[in-house]
């Protein structure tokens, strides 16, 4: 009745719940797979054995402008993309979110290594905005194609859409998840560490792998006993 009568008190309480649940787990599993895939991400933009594409741009570039401000937005992925993990409800859960974000991992990873990519040179005094010249220093405009910030950002925010949905946190929620995403897409851009067509490629791949992720946790149609079959007894499974 309490969850009937004062809504916004169930959901909260629910995702405080969610997150005393196998939470070692998670905060280990969480830090430990983003520890190694910047370890795999640098070794692989620093070892690829092909020829480097430069990545052409399409009219969205066109539509944002370089904006320095868009780092911390930026930036903000890896907070966001931490959330998530932490709000899952029981071990299903977990095992298929880490397996499908290795599944995105590997594959970002493989195009990388097979069809190396790289922004193009835009013509900006690097110089006069420090902050974003050390990103571009230490990512050396490389690994273009697909994003993987952007990625991972729409990977997450399918995942959240799931935990707001199960939790009926409501539109407002949903909304703020949707807008966080869509403010990090367009940082990617905003900063010039990508361009759009690296920026929809990763959103398509991140959409396509939460999408396969989450339709493995439909639940599964009940199995009807044949006729003629005995039924299971009590206490049988």
């Amino acid at each position: 009745m309490k969850h009937r009568l004062l809504p916004p008190v169930g959901w909260l309480h629910e995702l405080r719940r969610r997150t005393r649940v196998l939470s070692l787990v998670k905060m280990t599993g969480t830090t430990l797979g983003i520890t190694l895939f910047f370890v795999a991400y640098f070794w692989v933009m620093r070892h690829t054995p092909q020829a480097i594409t430069t990545m052409p741009l399409i009219a969205m570039d066109d539509w944002v402008d370089f904006q320095p401000a868009a780092l911390p937005l930026y930036a903000s992925l890896w907070f966001y993309v931490s959330i998530a993990p932490a709000l899952l409800d029981d071990a299903r859960e977990v095992r298929t979110y880490a397996l499908s974000a290795l599944l995105l991992s590997l594959v970002g990873l493989a195009i990388f290594w097979f069809w190396p990519s790289k922004v193009p040179e835009f013509d900006i005094d690097w110089a006069r905005h420090e902050a974003v010249a050390f990103l571009k220093s230490a990512d050396v405009a490389g690994n273009a194609c697909p994003s993987l910030h952007a990625a991972f950002a729409v990977y997450t925010a399918v995942w959240f859409e799931r935990v707001f949905r199960q939790t009926s946190a409501g539109l407002v929620m949903r909304g703020l998840n949707a807008l966080w995403c869509m403010g990090i897409l367009y940082a990617t851009l905003a900063i010039r560490q990508h361009v759009a067509l690296d920026m929809l490629a990763g959103s398509a791949l991140g959409g396509l792998v939460g999408w396969l992720s989450l339709l493995s946790l439909a639940p599964r149609p009940l199995v009807r006993p044949a006729a003629g079959a005995p039924a299971p007894r009590t206490g049988e499974t």
